[in-house]
């Protein structure tokens, strides 16, 4: 489908991650403003959390980013820090994991940032899908 909002397709091809803070994590998803403003998900602009069951306990995490209970939208992010992101825990929905590529995440999290963790470089996801 297209965006209500942007008109841009909702997937991620061609998303670029917006914000990389080394042995953190980095952020992608907005696919609207591409600047960590925008987003939206095929249920509309925001979409309640679904659940707190899975933890940030490991680098590799995916999760929703948000700004407070209940707004999520397209955006996410992947821990990169090796102990994982504790503190997150109940605030940002756990919906999955690397499972492949780990060494690709550990080359994103070295490309350099300005001050407010935008990459200088452009990281973008080329290629996108479902796994079956």
């Amino acid at each position: 489908g297209f965006s209500r909002t942007a008109g841009t397709p909702l997937h991620f091809k061609g998303c670029k991650f917006h914000r990389i803070i080394k042995n953190f994590m980095l952020q992608s998803g907005d696919f609207t403003r591409g600047d960590g403003t925008g987003g939206e998900s095929i249920y509309g602009k925001r979409f309640e959390d679904e659940n707190f069951v899975h933890k940030h306990k490991t680098k590799g995490v995916l999760a929703m980013a948000n700004a407070g209970a209940n707004t999520n939208g397209s955006q996410f992010y992947i821990v990169t820090a090796a102990n994982g992101t504790p503190h997150l825990d109940g605030k940002h929905v756990v919906f999955g994991k690397v499972i492949s590529g780990m060494h690709l995440i550990d080359i994103l999290d070295n490309v350099k940032t300005d001050s407010n963790d935008k990459p200088f470089s452009t990281v973008e996801i080329e290629h996108c899908g479902e796994l079956v």
